[in-house]
């Protein structure tokens, strides 16, 4: 009775397992496993994938620009952001979709198949990219190879038109190996919509991207000629944030020189307000030097104005300083005392006499010597008359260079002024020219 019982029990046991075993699919059973393993499983990546080995294999490639990381002048480097693609044709790697349940496209790993050895002539770094170990394959057997690429390349940076520079930096991708019969370089899109494609890139930074130029040739070498494209990077600075940190501070203080111009040459205050100008200029500078790129090649133009403005600034300076000095220097020769001519009276007996008093003791020098010498001795009188009359002579004649030597000088002041205001000019304009060259480009 048991065995009646338990028989349907069974059988209904039996048709759930073989319902389950129905519906559960091993692997090894899907088209996409089939698929992949009979590519791979005779390939050989060591060999170009072409049937006729006299047919080149040609890679076609694609730039996109994404960022521009940095700009250094000084190394003349060039560290950029770019999306790279590569697609080329694998003869090997092709079969019927109608006999793999219609799969089109599938994915392969980068390291089983054979790839171009696509280099940058430029690059200087080790490659800094995300690891992406697939690749998409279709059923033509065409190829294509994404990813992104932080390129650190040289470049010949020219920063004579700081901050108004424009930057032209080259990458060049060619095959490090193979000639051009074996491996031929194309482009993916034509070079207008590479040249004008700015969609992807991040426009927030310091530098703006123009264009990006393509061109295609064969470099000619002992061992063949090689393909080659040429990507053109040509970008522009914003230059708004040094012409108000930079610019317009350093015009601003040689303007505040240039008023200096307007004191008296001979004027002592005049030293002290040109040294705290040429202090403060100092201390700008100096603040402001990080921001300068600094090239072996070249010299930005604002850093030979400041040079040449510091130069006028310390001529200015030292022009007033020996002036100064010369006229005290002169006063100070020409202050004599006033010889009383005493009787009896030698150098070292002559009283000293305050400069300020020196005039008025000359008037009443006779006065004391009338007093002082014994009556009747005209001899004496007039001796004292002639130390007067010398004195006075002296005086005229200090006085007199002293007045050529102020005209001298402000005549050199007034020509140092032009140039100083000439040279402002003549750099305003400079670089007002430059700025709206920039804006045209």
């Amino acid at each position: 009775m048991l065995a009646s019982v338990m028989a349907p029990l069974w059988a209904c046991i039996l048709v759930a397992a073989g319902i389950l075993a129905t519906d559960t699919h091993h692997p090894r059973d899907s088209a996409l496993y089939h698929l992949s393993k009979q590519l791979l499983q005779n390939y050989h990546k060591e060999v170009r994938p072409v049937y006729n080995w006299t047919k080149a294999t040609t890679v076609y490639l694609d730039l996109f620009v994404h960022a521009i990381l940095d700009v250094d002048a000084e190394n003349q480097i060039l560290k950029t952001s770019v999306w790279y693609r590569e697609v080329w044709n694998d003869e090997f790697l092709s079969w019927n979709s109608s006999l793999f349940d219609e799969i089109r496209e599938i994915s392969l790993p980068l390291s089983a198949i054979w790839a171009p050895d696509i280099i940058i002539n430029e690059f200087m770094d080790v490659e800094r990219s995300p690891d992406l170990p697939y690749v998409y394959v279709n059923s033509s057997g065409t190829i294509e190879n994404s990813k992104p690429i932080q390129v650190v390349s040289a470049c010949s940076l020219e920063t004579y038109a700081f901050p108004f520079d424009v930057q032209n930096c080259s990458l060049t991708f060619k095959s490090i190996l193979h000639t051009v019969e074996d491996v031929d370089l194309a482009f993916l899109r034509s070079p207008e919509d590479i040249k004008r494609d700015k969609k992807v890139f991040l426009n927030d930074s310091e530098w703006e991207l123009l264009s990006v130029s393509s061109a295609y040739s064969i470099l000619q070498s002992s061992a063949g000629g090689f393909a080659q494209i040429q990507f053109n990077v040509v970008m522009r600075r914003h230059p708004l944030v040094y012409v108000v940190s930079l610019l317009i501070p350093s015009i601003f203080l040689m303007l505040v020189d240039l008023g200096s111009f307007y004191m008296p040459p001979n004027c002592q205050a005049r030293i002290v307000f040109k040294t705290s100008v040429l202090v403060g200029y100092t201390v700008f500078r100096v603040n402001m030097s990080n921001q300068v790129p600094r090239s072996v090649g070249s010299t930005p133009l604002i850093g030979h104005f400041f040079s040449i403005c510091m130069a006028f600034l310390v001529l200015s300076l030292a022009k007033s300083i020996v002036l100064v000095k010369f006229l005290h220097d002169e006063r100070r020769g020409g202050q004599q005392q006033p010889f009383l001519c005493l009787r009896g009276n030698t150098d070292a007996d002559r009283p000293r006499v305050e400069p300020r008093a020196q005039r008025a003791l000359i008037t009443e020098s006779s006065f004391y010597g009338e007093h002082l010498a014994q009556p009747g001795t005209l001899k004496e009188i007039w001796s004292q008359l002639q130390c007067i009359s010398n004195y006075l002579q002296t005086q005229d004649q200090t006085d007199q260079q002293e007045a050529e030597w102020l005209v001298l000088l402000s005549r050199f002041d007034r020509l140092l002024f032009r140039s100083y205001l000439f040279m402002l000019g003549l750099y305003t304009i400079t670089l007002c020219s430059l700025w709206a060259l920039w804006g045209g480009v």
